[in-house]
């Protein structure tokens, strides 16, 4: 079939959150002593660890952004004596926030291969995170309308690796699995679970990690863009 659709993830995929997330970090932990001795690599590296522990249970409902936020901060910055009561970290949590909106910023190349797809192409987005907060950042970036559709897993109620959110993407855009590519930076939530959906995965591999299948189309970037058209408009699997 030829190629009508083209999906993608959103976080580390179109907007760049590790690049956001570290310079909000650096931002927000500038003024305590401790950071210059532990450095900002090990605090993100374990910022990062909570928001994969605590994500989750978001999405499940177990928490709210709110608690999980506040949670995050608190366990992170706990053992450097920061944070005593819940009101710092809440404090904490709304400064470290807005510094968050305040950096966003795209993957390099995000906004051209968009605007290249846009004028051939059915494009939307499959995220698991809050709509709310996921238009907020497409309008940031400036990207809202060069996508037809938003699917996100608290509109579907279903996350990704689920077939049932990427079949929502579909449905919503008239378009059939094997007319379709998905471009994601997550092997399981995004390589995977397009498989399963019967959709052809692109492995956006930002960060150099080891591929778990070479048969997967990988980009390393979303530049430059005619070799990026190049992989994403291979119509055989």
């Amino acid at each position: 079939m030829p190629l009508t659709t083209v999906l993608f993830d959103l976080d580390d995929t179109l907007f760049d959150h590790t690049a956001t997330a570290r310079a909000a970090l650096h931002a927000s932990t500038a003024h305590l002593a401790f950071v210059a001795e532990v450095g900002l690599d090990e605090l993100y590296r374990r910022y990062s660890e909570l928001l994969e522990e605590m994500h989750p249970r978001v999405l499940a409902g177990e928490l709210s952004y709110h608690d999980a936020r506040r949670l995050r901060f608190q366990q992170l910055l706990a053992p450097y004596g920061v944070l005593g009561s819940d009101a710092a970290a809440e404090e904490f949590a709304a400064l470290h926030y807005d510094q968050y909106r305040r950096l966003r910023r795209p993957v390099p190349g995000a906004g051209a291969l968009l605007d290249a797809l846009k004028p051939r192409y059915r494009t939307g987005i499959v995220t698991n995170n809050r709509t709310a907060e996921q238009q907020d950042k497409l309008q940031f970036l400036g990207l809202t309308q060069l996508v037809d559709v938003l699917i996100t897993s608290e509109d579907v109620g279903a996350t990704k690796p689920d077939p049932h959110i990427f079949q929502v993407a579909l449905e919503q855009l008239g378009a059939q699995p094997d007319e379709a590519v998905f471009v994601g930076d997550n092997w399981v939530a995004d390589v995977v679970g397009a498989r399963n959906a019967g959709i052809r995965p692109v492995w956006l591999n930002r960060f150099g990690l080891a591929c778990p299948d070479a048969a997967v189309a990988v980009l390393t970037g979303l530049e430059p863009l005619p070799d990026v058209l190049c992989v994403i408009e291979v119509t055989t699997p």
